[in-house]
């Protein structure tokens, strides 16, 4: 056990990441115990606050969507939210900016705590869109924070050309370079990158740091990985805290000043219950007031399912994935829908579907497009979305394919073995119509492995999914959807 002294310090750090609007607590089934929700999350960061001298609790980014709460009010009724639970300081994730890039720098100015980025760029200028990094002052200590952020998020800005993001790893090493050879002087006793690119690429990212720049962990988010115990890399710390609200991250560490370095370490993933701490009774007050005014808009029946679909994961097909690729394809006359699976961001629908049902399970209210590609692309598109490195858990785009679609492929040869629509083969030469979400074709090279070229005569089939999805239901009751082999793997 190292010693307290002046020269020895103990912190405490917590930290979450992805929490997508996680905020209420959830009653865990055949036991009479609360799970995760903000008002068990803030109790236990409360607690910790009272009896850690050295506390600080930092985010990994996507702080935003996946509740109505946050979609009803655009991110505003989370920033509210986050400024009652204080981080900190927090960096971005690639939902940070589902509402616009404006938006985000007006969710930005709400905030009460530091957000920190240092790799997305107005790019004539060359000028950095946030802090790129802050020093906080603890006890004494200087702890330095910096922000990478993935490259997912260049997509999502695909639209506006006046934004750019170092997107390789090997620029986003040399940005964290740049910043502690600049900023980082012998007083920072403690450097901490909040990264939201996902672990994988966090231990990459770890290997290609000098060690001279004094990088000592990496808080990262994204892959919504569950450890039992970080990682370590280049002498590096690398830790996340899976997804949601019901764990945080827990680090307890001893830093010499002398040194500027760890010297001893704890981690732990702390589960949230109301076993380890007591709600907070005003942040729970707090959100219910959002809650009830969103019950009163969105409680209503649009329409009953035969049963319930579910929609376990997004690398196979699903039920609901199914259902839902199958509405789109009503809109016109196309062969084949290609529904993102991380688009649909509930586990089940059904068999009573309220609206604020349709818009959880479907938040993403943009447009779809149809586009003309002939039988030979419609093959390569389909090689590409099916190959096993595509089927990562957590960092996949998969698709659900509507219906009348076979696809087989060889994972061992990893090649496309058939692909049939309505019983035929496709063929190279004849002509296909195909519909997809906005965000995969406006990025449709790295998603569908076509070109800005191929995909050029696109048309808008609709310019809301959504509202697509509300009028079919409540249309056509008992619906129902089965699993059926529209996308098989054979080795």
């Amino acid at each position: 056990m190292v010693e307290t002294t002046e020269r020895f310090k103990k912190f405490t750090i917590l930290h979450s990441n992805d929490m997508h609007g996680d905020f209420l607590a959830e009653a865990k089934s055949g036991e009479g115990n609360l799970i995760g929700g903000l008002s068990l999350l803030s109790g236990y960061i409360n607690k910790v606050r009272e009896t850690e001298k050295n506390a600080l609790y930092v985010i990994s980014g996507d702080m935003l969507q996946g509740s109505m709460i946050d979609t009803e009010f655009k991110g505003l009724s989370t920033m509210e939210i986050m400024n009652y639970l204080a981080p900190d300081v927090v960096t971005l994730g690639n939902h940070e900016l589902d509402y616009g890039f404006p938006h985000l720098l007006f969710l930005e100015k709400m905030a009460n705590f530091p957000i920190v980025n240092a790799n997305l760029y107005i790019k004539k200028y060359n000028k950095r869109l946030m802090n790129p990094y802050i020093i906080l002052h603890v006890d004494g200590f200087d702890i330095m924070f910096i922000g990478i952020i993935t490259e997912e998020v260049l997509s999502a800005l695909k639209l506006d050309t006046s934004i750019g993001t170092f997107v390789g790893l090997e620029d986003a090493a040399a940005e964290v370079g740049k910043i502690c050879n600049t900023y980082k002087n012998e007083d920072i006793d403690l450097t901490i990158l909040l990264t939201h690119i996902g672990f994988e690429e966090d231990k990459k990212l770890a290997a290609m740091l000098d060690p001279e720049w004094g990088v000592d962990m990496i808080i990262g988010g994204h892959s919504h990985t569950l450890l039992e115990q970080p990682a370590q890399v280049n002498n590096i710390l690398i830790a996340q805290a899976a997804v949601g609200t019901d764990q945080i991250g827990r680090f307890d560490i001893t830093v010499n000043d002398d040194t500027n370095s760890i010297v001893e370490w704890k981690w732990e993933l702390v589960p949230i219950n109301n076993q380890v701490a007591s709600p907070d009774v005003d942040l729970e007050n707090f959100i219910n007031a959002y809650k009830e005014e969103v019950d009163r808009k969105y409680n209503r029946i649009v329409s009953r399912l035969n049963r319930k679909l579910t929609h376990p994961v997004r690398e196979k097909e699903t039920e609901l994935g199914n259902l839902i690729a199958d509405i789109f394809a009503e809109i016109d006359n196309i062969d084949v829908v290609l529904a993102g699976s991380g688009a649909i961001r509930g586990s089940e629908l059904g068999p009573v579907v309220t609206l604020e049902n349709v818009k959880k399970v479907y938040p993403y209210d943009g447009a779809l497009y149809k586009i003309r590609i002939t039988g030979s692309q419609l093959k390569k598109m389909f090689a590409h979305i099916l190959r096993p490195e595509n089927r990562k858990p957590g960092e996949s785009q998969c698709y659900q394919i509507s219906k009348g679609v076979q696809a087989v492929y060889h994972d061992t040869e990893k090649r496309l073995v058939s692909l049939s629509i309505n019983g035929q083969p496709v063929e190279d030469v004849s002509q296909y119509t195909i519909c997809v979400e906005n965000y995969h074709y406006k990025n449709s090279l790295k998603n569908l492995n076509l070109t800005a070229e191929e995909v050029a005569n696109a048309k808008v089939a609709t310019t809301s999914a959504q509202s697509v999805l509300e009028e079919y239901l409540s249309t056509h009751q008992l619906l129902d959807s089965h699993i059926e082999g529209r996308w098989t793997f054979i080795k």
